[in-house]
């Protein structure tokens, strides 16, 4: 009776707090293994973010470095102005009256080349880039001008001083025809009013009307939607995203067409890509309305020779990347600017086109510049 008593004490089942040792036993054995599986998981994550956080930015900043010294336009030069700063100048043709060109806000000179190329058989056409735009560099940081506590960089003031001294230095004869778009359009007004000797002719394609900036609209879309769409390119080419958006197809330079020659789309894919050159895009944008303001001013105190002759080219079309209000806006602004501002300005509105006429319309644009340039002439050759 004994010995059954022990089998049964044998075979029955283990007690709860033995149940409850063993479960505990098992789990212990499991923890460490779950744990090391996390750890793994969070590792691997940690190595693709590593990657994407370093990796394009530092294949970025190696291929900047290499495409800087092969994507250097063969044709033109760096200016030293002085002060540590260089602008990129080219000049083709040969001939007078000297015609120099503006880009539009943001935009290097490659926008030109087009009008350069066809106005250039018929006279010396100069493009530039802007400090620190394109292939010209922005000033150091120690060194100054005088005029920072009047104008600061990255607007119309200091731009028109940069020419100026560009010009002096590049040794261009004027009087000249001077060509501006939208901001450069600014600039062309600023630099005629200041240096109206130098300007016998000031040709404004699509200018920006300072009114326009008083209207809420207009503030909301550059500052709230423009200027914000450019911080966004900046940071995005410093971390090596526009790069990589460029490769996949995912973004498109901002000019394109047939008469595009690779050579310029390999410049502006390096520009895309390029967070210093749209550091000084976001910087003109940003103080669009400082420039204006400087603008303003020099209207008041120093009124435009009456021996320059202004003409002002807009399409005929609205902006098809703008809303209807603010094409509307801009028209509106545009009229009053030129009956107030300019009553003497001839006004050209050319037949299917927009404010991208520079570089989508090219010839259309040159036809017009070139049938100035032969008046300018006849009168030159007259006095």
């Amino acid at each position: 009776m004994r010995a059954t008593l022990r089998r049964r004490q044998q075979d029955a089942p283990p007690r709860v707090g033995s149940q409850h040792t063993a479960q505990k036993n098992n789990i212990d054995q499991v923890r460490p293994t779950e744990s090391f599986s996390v750890c793994r998981r969070l590792i691997s994550v940690l190595k693709y973010l590593l990657l994407i956080l370093v990796i394009p930015p530092f294949l970025n900043y190696a291929a900047l470095q290499r495409e800087g010294a092969l994507l250097q336009p063969q044709e033109g030069e760096l200016v030293d102005i002085g002060l540590g700063q260089k602008l990129y100048l080219n000049c083709q043709g040969k001939g007078h009256p000297i015609v120099i060109f503006d880009a539009p806000t943001g935009m290097s000179s490659d926008v030109w080349l087009l009008i350069q190329k066809d106005v250039s058989q018929l006279t010396q056409a100069c493009i530039y880039d802007r400090a620190g735009l394109g292939f010209s560099k922005r000033m150091f940081q120690k060194q100054t001008t005088g005029l920072d506590k009047l104008w600061r960089g990255s607007t119309t003031g200091r731009m028109v001083d940069d020419l100026h001294r560009l010009v002096k230095e590049a040794k261009l004869n004027s009087p000249f025809i001077f060509v501006g778009s939208e901001l450069g359009a600014l600039n062309a007004r600023f630099y005629a009013h200041v240096h109206n000797w130098e300007v016998s002719d000031l040709v404004l394609i699509d200018p920006i009307p300072e009114e326009v900036f008083l209207e809420d609209v207009w503030l909301q879309y550059w500052y709230e939607e423009l200027l914000s769409y450019h911080q966004t390119r900046q940071f995005s080419a410093a971390v090596g995203l526009n790069r990589m958006l460029l490769i996949s197809g995912l973004m498109q330079p901002p000019v394109l067409g047939a008469n595009i020659s690779e050579d310029f789309m390999r410049r502006q894919k390096y520009l895309l890509s390029n967070p210093a050159h749209l550091s000084a895009v976001v910087d003109e944008h940003f103080f669009i309305n400082e420039s204006i303001s400087q603008v303003r001013d020099i209207l008041k105190f120093k009124p435009l020779s009456s021996k320059t002759t202004v003409t002002v080219i807009t399409g005929d079309y609205y902006d098809e990347q703008l809303p209807d209000p603010l094409n509307k806006v801009v028209t509106q602004f545009q009229q009053q600017f030129l009956t107030q501002g300019y009553p003497s300005a001839k006004w050209i509105k050319m037949k299917g086109t927009d404010r991208h006429m520079i570089y989508r319309s090219p010839k259309d644009v040159a036809k017009q510049l070139k049938k100035l340039i032969n008046k300018r002439k006849v009168k030159q050759e007259s006095q």
